[in-house]
């Protein structure tokens, strides 16, 4: 039986992440192995000939699920009846860059592009946001398309909680897949609060298994929340394949329904809930039906944990303080 594609619009589709990323849902990784899809490829002008190249890669490829290509540098036709938007590009910090700087010179990239997308887009798109400050550049673009459903909106989180899984596989001598509930909580930056006290192994808690806890609320924390920068002073270039296969597990995570024994760390808008501010995009824990998302509700909070999500809050109203301007009012 045939099925109609997939559109998927793809911003930064020419850089390290979007390389990643493209032939893993070209191979049908996020949407399975029997669904078509159309690719909607955006650079910045200048990146239009290193985008001709990954074309010219994905032909090579002869991947059956893709139906098209199309490449533009032109929002209002890279958006056109997308159902999926992977918003990856942005500018990279730089050195002697502060983040407020970022935030003003990636903030109207999204404005533009949120834009773009209510005017352009599929009626029921969703929208996942990678592009660094992740959170708040969602934050941007979901006031500047008000057309589109605040639960339509989600930065990405999940690279932190397969951080943190992993290191605590590594530390216990386990599978990553034997590791569940872990709960990134607030922004995707050095202040993020990955959950121990609510995560397993195995079925057992983290606190059971590991009995180091100063290892738990000191070097766990700031190995996941330093991660980036460590693959950065090692690699030279920022995670690229992990942030991709984030993305991917991410959309999966929302798509499909959650298994009850487990939930997963995705980044939408606050509704209240743990006392986070209304509006504000921050990491919870999630669970999906298969069409929509739900913050996972009731988990008790140590004065530890409070005083975690506390401080990664507070930068997120900092932030948002910091692009007021660009927010409607």
């Amino acid at each position: 039986m045939y099925k109609a594609p997939i559109t998927i619009s793809i911003t930064g589709a020419a850089g390290h992440i979007g390389h990643s990323l493209i032939p893993r849902i070209a191979s049908g990784a996020l949407f399975g192995p029997d669904q078509p899809i159309a690719l909607r490829l955006i650079e910045i002008e200048s990146g239009m000939k290193s985008l001709e190249g990954v074309v010219m890669e994905l032909h090579d490829s002869a991947f059956h699920l893709v139906e098209s290509i199309e490449t533009t540098s032109d929002p209002n036709l890279g958006f056109q009846g997308a159902h999926w938007a992977f918003l990856i590009g942005s500018v990279p910090r730089k050195a002697g860059m502060e983040r407020k700087d970022l935030l003003g010179i990636n903030g109207k990239i999204f404005v533009s592009q949120a834009r773009a997308i209510a005017k352009n887009a599929a009626s029921d798109v969703r929208i996942l946001v990678v592009g660094n400050p992740a959170n708040t550049n969602c934050l941007i673009a979901m006031n500047n398309a008000p057309e589109i459903p605040q639960e339509r909106w989600y930065a990405m989180s999940r690279l932190d909680e397969d951080r943190a899984r992993a290191l605590l596989a590594r530390k216990t001598k386990h599978h990553s897949r034997d590791v569940k509930k872990m709960t990134i909580w607030g922004n995707h930056s050095s202040t993020l609060y990955p959950d121990f006290e609510h995560a397993s192994i195995n079925g057992k808690p983290v606190t059971e298994v590991i009995s180091d806890r100063a290892w738990l609320e000191n070097d766990f924390i700031t190995h996941v929340q330093q991660r980036g920068a460590a693959i950065i002073a090692v690699r030279g270039l920022s995670s690229a394949l992990s942030a991709a296969n984030a993305a991917i597990e991410t959309v999966r995570s929302i798509n499909e329904v959650t298994p009850h024994d487990q939930w997963h760390s995705v980044s939408l808008c606050s509704d209240g809930s743990y006392g986070i501010d209304p509006g504000l995009i921050a990491s919870f824990p999630t669970r999906s039906d298969g069409n929509r998302v739900s913050i996972v509700q009731g988990l008790p909070m140590s004065s530890f944990a409070k005083k975690k999500i506390e401080a990664t809050v507070q930068e997120l109203r900092e932030e948002k303080a910091a692009v007021a301007d660009l927010l409607p009012h």
